[in-house]
């Protein structure tokens, strides 16, 4: 008798193995693939894409969308499973990137944009006042436009944030990144517990804000940890909680302890929903902006109806 799957095991490296099927992706064919890589190239901007080594980047790219990455290609932190180049003195902020991104935003014809940044804890405010001079000048060009930033925790400096929550994007995401027991190994500088405290502030201090946060499975958690991570996001404010699987980017970075399922997957969606999540997006190539427009639009759907 085969033994039964236990969907969700408590021990985390009871099912590394192979490298499985479901974490294999199709390459997407099409012109505007390679389009969208010309404009990164012509308006000189950054991606997460391209710089974190993204799974989704080539299907992004042919959906002509893109996720920006300001403040430049560098960051000051170096976190187990981050890809980006480390710097403790990074290149100033470019004057004219909030209307690069502007520009390239309107020429992808983009109806929601997503803006990430590197950490800039070598900055008085953290990066927030470009990231709100970006907000400003993406609107500003593009009339209607939704906006959803995934910024750092500016340091925990409260005054840069304010920055940033005043231009109310619609949706403001901080990655919590990992389970509690984890974050000291996984992340570089930010805690568990200060990103809960940065999550719960937006909540409170936000104005018309979604608030998102996302974790990455694979890296040794178990069950009971993932739930408490949903627990205590919830109880800080998150509307919106994406999950998807680690894929170590390089030989330097963390290494992949556990291969998580589609049907685990699904079963911590149902269990965030359950104690009152309003969106869980969760599975293997889930990202934090991986088919981000997709909440705006089922909410101006339901809004409308």
């Amino acid at each position: 008798m085969k033994k039964k799957l236990n969907i969700l095991p408590d021990n985390p490296e009871d099912n590394l193995g192979r490298f499985p099927s479901f974490l294999h992706r199709k390459l997407p064919k099409g012109n505007d693939l390679f389009e969208t890589g010309e404009l990164v190239k012509k308006y000189r901007l950054n991606t997460v894409c391209e710089e974190a080594k993204c799974p989704n980047r080539m299907e992004c790219y042919s959906k002509k969308t893109a996720t920006f990455l300001a403040l430049g290609s560098a960051c000051t932190r170096a976190c187990g499973f981050c890809e980006i180049d480390f710097s403790k003195n990074p290149l100033p902020p470019e004057e004219d990137e909030p209307e690069r991104i502007a520009q390239m935003t309107k020429e992808l014809g983009l109806k929601h944009v997503v803006i990430t940044m590197v950490a800039r804890d070598d900055l008085y405010d953290g990066g927030g006042a470009q990231i709100a001079r970006i907000i400003r000048t993406v609107r500003k060009t593009n009339p209607g436009i939704t906006v959803e930033v995934l910024t750092s925790d500016f340091n925990g400096n409260i005054g840069a944030l304010d920055l940033v929550l005043l231009e109310e994007p619609e949706i403001f995401n901080y990655n919590i990144e990992t389970v509690k027991r984890l974050t000291p190994k996984v992340r570089h500088t930010a805690t568990y517990e200060r990103t809960l405290s940065i999550l719960e502030y937006a909540s409170h201090k936000g104005r018309n804000q979604f608030i998102k946060s996302g974790l990455m499975l694979g890296l040794g958690e178990t069950q009971s940890e993932v739930h408490e991570a949903i627990h205590d996001l919830h109880n800080a404010g998150v509307e919106i909680i994406t999950m998807g699987h680690y894929l170590q980017p390089s030989k330097r970075k963390l290494s992949v302890k556990q291969f998580i399922t589609p049907e685990q997957f699904k079963a911590y969606e149902e269990y965030g929903l359950s104690i009152g999540v309003l969106h869980m997006y969760c599975g293997p190539f889930v990202r934090s902006s991986y088919n981000a427009d997709l909440f705006v639009k089922a909410h101006a759907e339901h809004t409308n109806t």
